[in-house]
């Protein structure tokens, strides 16, 4: 694993012509009542707004099309909460590849619906990712499958980078970029295109207090392990992965940890402000935006809205007890 190679910026414009072929552009998009909330000019990227409802769709689109034939037929396993998995079963059935998801017994049941209706077959193991990812590695070899790791894959990694193009091309000016981290790939891709195209621009990981696994790897320089029981599973991974640690060590300005009060107050944001829907994770940036407050003023920030896939329960919490929501 060692060995593996980050993707470089040219393999990022390489997944751009792929990703455009297949998938929208997103809208970087101005809300004057989140300026207010945060003191800063606030830009929002709408990954919320994929056909998968989350950012990860680009990796999926970039790895899957580029498999051999031979690779297609034996088809891809992989693990996921929701978002990777869906990611992976939209891009399978685009390119004519058989997906099978492994996910954790409590997974999202909007996420499994989804991979299902996107055509992947979808497997229940284990009380968590990490224990759905191991039953996955064992799959692959009994079927001889093509296994998606949901980070150590410098083509996803290259693929979900596009986001950050795209936010430098509608507005290069941004001088802060802040990003929700749970395998660490999105921030690890904008980081790659933040630091080529405009280095002066600061990327910040966010995770929850409650799953700081990546945080505490950042930190330490070395993989770390650390609990795991945030309520937002795009957040929720155990352990941290290699390849995107590797790239945030070189390049990531800043990290911070928000709570998970702090995340569903930042959902009902999202939906009050910017009439979006944010899942915890998707809304982790919003969150971190809030906590660091005073820093920000006066500067150009992008909020990463990395997927929208809450489920009603999540939303009632998040709005419960908001004076103007009814």
């Amino acid at each position: 694993m060692g060995a593996m190679k980050p993707p470089t910026f040219t393999d990022v414009l390489d997944a751009r012509r792929v990703v455009a072929r297949h998938l929208l552009r997103t809208p970087l998009s101005h809300y004057p009542a989140l300026e207010r909330l945060v003191g800063a000019r606030v830009l929002v990227k709408h990954e919320n707004y994929q056909p998968t409802g989350a950012f990860k769709v680009r990796g999926g689109v970039n790895l899957v099309s580029r498999l051999t034939d031979e690779e297609r037929r034996a088809g891809v396993v992989s693990a996921s909460t929701g978002n990777h998995g869906q990611s992976v079963a939209y891009a399978a059935r685009l390119f004519g590849a058989r997906a099978t998801i492994v996910v954790p017994e409590g997974a999202n049941p909007l996420k499994v619906a989804a991979m299902r209706d996107f055509g992947a077959e979808v497997l229940f193991h284990g009380r968590d990712f990490d224990e759905a990812r191991e039953r996955c590695e064992g799959l692959a070899r009994e079927r001889g499958a093509r296994y998606v790791h949901s980070a150590n894959e410098p083509r996803l990694v290259a693929g979900v980078a596009t986001y950050a193009l795209e936010i430098f091309e509608d507005a290069p000016e941004v001088e802060t970029i802040i990003v929700p981290v749970g395998g660490g790939s999105g921030a690890a891709g904008a980081c790659l295109v933040a630091k080529t195209l405009s280095p002066r621009t600061r990327v910040v990981g966010v995770q929850a207090e409650r799953a700081p696994a990546a945080y505490e790897s950042w930190r330490a320089r070395g993989l770390r392990e650390a609990a795991m029981e945030t309520e937002a599973e795009g957040l929720a991974t155990r352990t941290a992965f290699e390849l995107p640690q590797r790239m945030l060590w070189e390049w990531l300005d800043d990290f911070v940890l928000v709570s998970e009060e702090e995340i569903r107050e930042a959902v009902a944001h999202y939906v009050e402000c910017a009439h979006a829907l944010a899942e915890g994770a998707g809304a982790a940036s919003l969150a971190a935006a809030l906590k660091l407050g005073p820093s920000l003023k006066g500067r150009t920030v992008a909020l990463v809205l990395s997927g929208g896939n809450a489920t009603a329960a999540q939303l009632r919490r998040a709005l419960a007890g908001r004076a103007n929501v009814e």
